[in-house]
């Protein structure tokens, strides 16, 4: 009996997934939802690029930039709470560390670098370091 051959995952998929489950269930976007698949985003890096050689990055980037564009239109709407925020913070510092860490993923860090450009984007000027007057997570505070 030949072992089975697992599908390769696919964080842009999933992403579709879980916002069409929020939109189904209800009119308003789940922010605790939100960030759980926010948070998955380092594991999806991993397991993207490590069972698609040839698409992985592009599928865990796709899905996570489907997630920070949510948050764009939140935060237009002035529904984004900063608990998202630092949820998408964090993300994006663990996949820095994943795509600095693991041989072949340095290609990463670009899309890293595309959403906190975003993310950055969405803080209060002239710092950038705070959200609606609270401070943001970043790797080097608490």
């Amino acid at each position: 009996m030949e072992p089975r051959q697992s599908q390769p995952t696919n964080y842009g998929h999933f992403v579709i997934h879980v916002v069409k489950r929020m939109t189904q269930q209800s009119s308003t976007i789940d922010q605790a939802m939100l960030r759980r698949a926010i948070g998955l985003a380092s594991s999806y890096l991993v397991t993207d690029t490590s069972t698609n050689s040839e698409r992985g990055i592009q599928t865990w980037c796709t899905g996570f930039h489907r997630l920070v564009d949510i948050m764009v239109a939140l935060h237009s709407r002035g529904e984004l709470e900063l608990e998202t925020v630092n949820e998408a913070s964090k993300a994006c510092s663990e996949c820095w560390s994943v795509a600095g860490t693991w041989r072949g993923m340095e290609d990463c860090r670009q899309g890293v670098k595309e959403v906190a450009a975003k993310l950055k984007k969405l803080l209060d000027e002239p710092h950038r370091r705070t959200y609606k007057g609270s401070k943001v997570y970043t790797p080097n505070s608490s």
